[in-house]
């Protein structure tokens, strides 16, 4: 049961990820950068705040852990996304813009995730 909980949350998640990049895309014209940001940034919130809420609610099953944590949070960031678009602007001599990117995604993930940590625990 886990697998499918698991694979059914990866597959919402890969699909939102691409649903909103492209939404990005469409409002500014040309592919950039700021879908995947946005990307990572929410999803380091959504942990925060689903690792807070269902660490104050322990009698959740596990599966629902394993399909939004594991499977639709971890298909949805994209950590991996981020460091080959870092490497990509670099390549392109943008090297401002790839680390501008890369740690401002960093820095303001880890800024999401201790709100969604904070948000969870007070609901």
């Amino acid at each position: 049961m886990p697998w499918a909980m698991v694979a059914i949350g990866g597959a919402l998640g890969a699909v939102s990820r691409y649903a909103l990049d492209r939404v990005v895309v469409s409002i500014v014209g040309v592919p950039t950068v700021l879908g995947i940001f946005l990307i990572n940034i929410s999803g380091s919130f959504l942990l925060g705040m689903f690792v807070s809420i269902s660490d104050s609610h322990p009698g959740w099953p596990a599966s629902v852990r394993m399909l939004v944590a594991v499977g639709f949070l971890g298909s949805y960031t994209t950590f991996s996304t981020l460091m080959i678009a870092g490497i990509q602007s670099g390549e392109t001599g943008d090297i401002a813009k790839a680390a501008l990117n890369v740690a401002g995604s960093v820095a303001l993930g880890l800024l999401a995730a201790t709100v969604g940590i904070v948000a969870g625990r007070a609901l």
